[in-house]
């Protein structure tokens, strides 16, 4: 763990990997939670750093911070909270060549995907877009060679270790194998973004397919 100042109330936790910048973040929230945690205005975690803004003291925190014992992300069976779901049709253009990729079959990557159960890393790219991880390390696929110029709102995607959902239309470099109609960002809502760092996720097959 490397903790580096950031202006003059903040701090930049940076983390060797995921699982533990997401251990950081859970034992974060659960420590605000339970009030032993400083006053602090935003916990943003990314792919492998946590952002702690609004500290009124930065120095302090960092020094008990280099202290603590951060847990693991608690076992999916322990986690009592309720998964979000998403409704998906798998009827995305890159859906054949993710099947080749992973060598199976179209009506395989929608029983995988849909199987998994996956958790917000962090958000990112676009508001609304979380990137979801879950899939076992051998559905990693690389980024598309050629990016598109622009992609639909609700497309359900994966890129490297990630699933993640266009909440708006934009370019993007992600492999498509899906479509939802859930909205992922609306301003007028509140929260705006439907999906948030830590939230458990699953896509379920709309109209059986």
């Amino acid at each position: 763990m490397r903790v580096l100042p950031v202006g003059d109330h903040a701090l930049l936790v940076e983390l060797p990997d995921g699982d533990r910048t997401a251990a950081l973040h859970a034992e974060l929230l659960r420590r605000r939670a339970a009030g032993t945690l400083p006053p602090v205005g935003e916990i943003v975690p990314a792919a492998r750093t946590v952002l702690l803004d609004g500290l009124d003291d930065p120095a302090a925190f960092a020094a008990r911070l280099r202290d603590w014992e951060v847990p693991a992300v608690p076992a999916r069976a322990a986690d009592t909270s309720r998964p979000s779901t998403l409704p998906v049709r798998y009827d995305g253009p890159d859906l054949a060549e993710v099947a080749a990729l992973w060598g199976v079959s179209e009506r395989d990557v929608a029983r995988i995907h849909s199987a998994t159960e996956f958790r917000v890393a962090f958000c990112g790219f676009a508001p609304g877009f979380g990137y979801l991880t879950g899939l076992d390390e051998r559905y990693a696929v690389p980024r598309r060679p050629t990016p598109r110029t622009s992609v639909p709102a609700g497309s359900v995607g994966l890129a490297g270790p990630y699933t993640g959902v266009y909440p708006r239309s934009s370019p993007g470099g992600w492999w498509l194998i899906g479509t939802t109609d859930a909205v992922l960002w609306d301003p007028a809502r509140e929260p705006a973004a439907l999906l948030a760092p830590g939230t458990r996720v699953r896509f379920v097959l709309e109209d059986g397919r």
